[in-house]
């Protein structure tokens, strides 16, 4: 059998499966991920073991991880944090990503009308940047400003310093955020039960499988590797939240610390100073992302095992 010839390029090479071509359109992304991702992590890590500012830094091994976990203040910070972190979490794990289930099954139905009008309202939020919808949703929700609107709607029970209120601060910003990010689950729920064959769905039917068993049976086991992902990004991007907070209750995550979560202490300790000294440590600070990114990195490991590749 004859060998197929290979197209041949200037110069005297060809294209072949087994070239590495391959490599020079892969390299201006892997400088571009070395300079911003893979070397201020890497830094980061390194600054974890020393103590001072960037012209006084003085090595001290281990002992910024031994003061944030151990030292009275520090440790009370951060594990108050990591609980706040893990409630904001929770919101979006079981609230966000379940109405977003929801919302792409019936946009996915096959006899609804206008879905594409309907997709848009729900991705719509998405849109609108963080900071204008963290305003936005602090002024309506202050008594002084958004109450009489409320009032005049008849709707008294609502005006209250849902912000000010250290039972509630957390809870109604969590709410504001997954108001906002509801868009992204339902929207890659909505690819996911769209690749699911119409060979399958049609089967199911013949067989008599009703609404909930055709998508406990069949769907959800098919899109199982995009649920796993979402969750991962969930996990991710609320391990690493701090816009929403910042500027709904501002960087100290008032009131009393209610609303202080991993990346509103990061910044605090690693680059605005605590109040009311001001100073930052940033060895306290790289301390803190290096332990999250490890947290993070065990959560996701057994997450990417556990639904990825499953048919």
């Amino acid at each position: 059998m004859q060998k197929t010839k290979q197209p041949v390029l200037r110069g005297g090479g060809s294209i072949n499966p087994g070239g590495r071509y391959w490599i020079w359109y892969l390299l201006p992304a892997l400088v571009l991920y070395t300079l911003f991702m893979a070397y201020p992590m890497l830094d980061s890590i390194r600054i974890s073991f020393y103590e001072g500012t960037t012209s006084a830094r003085t090595y001290v091994g281990f002992q910024n991880y031994i003061n944030l976990f151990t030292d009275e203040v520090y440790s009370k910070r951060f594990w108050n944090a990591f609980g706040n972190t893990w409630i904001f979490f929770a919101f979006h794990m079981l609230l966000q990503n379940v109405l977003g289930m929801l919302f792409a099954v019936i946009l996915t139905n096959r006899t609804m009308k206008g879905r594409p009008f309907y997709q848009t309202i729900t991705f719509l939020p998405v849109t609108i940047a963080v900071m204008v919808t963290g305003y936005l949703f602090k002024m309506l929700l202050n008594p002084q400003f958004g109450g009489y609107a409320l009032k005049d709607m008849g709707l008294n029970f609502l005006v209250h310093p849902w912000l000010g209120d250290a039972n509630t601060a957390l809870s109604v910003v969590s709410l504001v955020s997954v108001w906002q990010w509801v868009g992204i689950p339902t929207m890659m729920f909505v690819a996911g039960l769209q690749g699911v064959s119409e060979d399958v769905l049609e089967a199911a039917d013949i067989e008599g499988c009703n609404g909930w068993q055709t998508f406990r049976y069949i769907k959800l086991p098919i899109i199982m590797p995009v649920v796993g992902m979402i969750a991962i990004l969930t996990f991710v991007n609320n391990f690493n939240a701090f816009d929403i907070v910042y500027t709904m209750t501002g960087p100290d995550g008032q009131p009393s610390y209610a609303t202080d979560l991993i990346g509103t202490l990061f910044y605090r300790y690693g680059i605005a100073g605590e109040h009311p000294v001001g100073i930052p440590t940033p060895g306290i600070g790289a301390a803190i992302s290096t332990s999250v990114f490890l947290m993070l990195l065990a959560g996701v490991i057994p997450t990417l095992r556990a639904t990825q590749g499953k048919e």
